[in-house]
């Protein structure tokens, strides 16, 4: 199994170029397989749409959590890392260029050395895609096409793509990503829809907030989605929030799980080192 760390949000001056650069170099030097960053290009502190991952229908993230933007914080750290992956949990697909996120997305890759992982999700927040200038509504079926645009532009030498929301014909993207095929694309949310976007399009799937007969059925219904396109299920690794502990790393393992994430317990980099050097040595030596 893999392990991978979320960065410390509101614990940590995450937008502080040292800091950013210590926080990788720990999680890379403590093996963990990757760093997960999260994407709201704004915040809005009066909302009505309801945050679907907590019972009170409010986010812990508020106008104050610093959030740099994740291509560019990933890039940053890129730079001073080797080995660790960079991800996205979750980038908000719908809100971007998918012609302009491709070339982003695999001059990253190229230039880290085939490192990014794309988790991707449709959004939750009504407000925000309308402050960025898109549509709430159809975000579903704009995110289906730019996940298969994204890819023309990755695979083919000459691209061309013509679907409802993106189009376009005979054009050229370079560098291509150093992966064959681009990125892996990490499909992440809580509902049927994404399950079943994962099934047909996803290299993984990342099911949000969600636990016991509840993941289970979301599961299953990726895999029921996958055979109906004529896909292994098998192909699509699941990732899964745990705790630092082992015995979350046997439930993930017993699920078959290929990835685990885990929330740094404190910003405070010395304090957070002996955590993470225990999590190291009682769970992800054992379970790797």
């Amino acid at each position: 199994m893999k392990f991978g760390i979320m960065a410390p949000y509101r614990m940590a001056p995450l937008e502080e170029g040292e800091y950013a650069v210590a926080f990788a170099r720990l999680a890379e030097e403590l093996e963990f397989e990757s760093v997960w960053v999260v994407d709201h290009v704004v915040m809005c502190p009066e909302y009505r749409s309801r945050y679907p991952y907590d019972p009170s229908g409010r986010s812990p993230f508020d106008a104050d959590v610093i959030q740099p933007d994740p291509l560019v914080w990933l890039s940053y750290v890129a730079a001073a890392t080797r080995r660790i992956h960079l991800a996205t949990g979750i980038l908000i697909l719908p809100q971007r260029n998918p012609v302009v996120l491709a070339k982003t997305l695999a001059s990253l890759d190229r230039l880290s050395g085939g490192r990014v992982l794309l988790g991707i999700g449709v959004g939750w927040v009504r407000e925000e895609a309308e402050a960025v200038g898109t549509s709430f509504t159809d975000r579903g079926r704009r995110s289906d096409e730019s996940i298969e645009a994204m890819r023309a532009l990755w695979r083919e030498p000459l691209s061309s793509y013509h679907g409802e929301f993106v189009s376009f014909d005979g054009v050229v993207s370079r560098p291509k990503p150093a992966r064959e095929g681009g990125p892996p694309i990490i499909v992440g949310g809580h509902s049927r829809a994404a399950a079943r976007r994962a099934g047909r399009l996803g290299d993984g799937f990342y099911p949000l907030g969600v636990a016991g007969d509840e993941l289970a059925s979301l599961r299953d219904l990726m895999a029921e989605t996958a055979r109906a396109h004529g896909r292994d299920p098998s192909d699509i690794e699941i990732t899964c929030l745990g705790g630092l502990d082992a015995a979350s790393a046997r439930a993930c393992a017993e699920r078959s799980v290929g990835r685990m994430l885990v929330s740094a317990p404190t910003g405070d980099l010395k304090a957070l080192r002996p955590a993470l050097e225990k999590f190291r040595d009682e769970v992800i030596r054992p379970f790797a």
